[in-house]
């Protein structure tokens, strides 16, 4: 079996929240956004979904919808957006990030919102921490 490393600049970007499904979960430092991302733990070199192989596909898949079904049932966006783009850090993994038409970069994309705002320490702790009780019965 593979060691498993995150890349440092996800890691550096949140909170590491819980191991879903072969997956780490982690809540972004962005407070104008709930936006998670998942980062399934697989081999240095598959950065895109269709690399993965059946069994692995349907796992990422399912950690997708049952992170997404988390936070349109806790944060109620207006809108869900999920992607795998990776131009940047190389390293697989996919944004789940509720929005909203009153948000900060609405209608434009999260990562040129120029309206940074970091999590106070209090508010990242409660959202993992419903996070971590949501998943709690997952596989992890």
């Amino acid at each position: 079996m593979m060691e498993f490393v995150l890349n440092e600049r996800l890691a550096a970007g949140g909170f590491e929240v819980c191991r879903i499904r072969g997956c780490r979960l982690l809540l972004k430092n962005e407070a104008n956004f709930p936006w998670f991302i998942l980062v399934p733990e697989v081999p240095n070199g598959v950065e895109d979904l269709h690399q993965l192989d059946a069994d692995t596909f349907h796992q990422v898949t399912s950690a997708i919808r049952e992170v997404s079904e988390f936070v349109s049932t806790h944060f109620s966006p207006e809108k869900l957006n999920v992607a795998c783009i990776g131009n940047i850090v190389r390293q697989m993994h996919i944004h789940v990030v509720a929005r909203n038409t009153d948000d900060a970069a609405w209608p434009g994309v999260v990562w040129a919102c120029d309206q940074k705002r970091k999590y106070p320490a209090e508010e990242a702790a409660e959202i993992v921490l419903a996070a971590k009780k949501h998943f709690e019965d997952v596989p992890a």
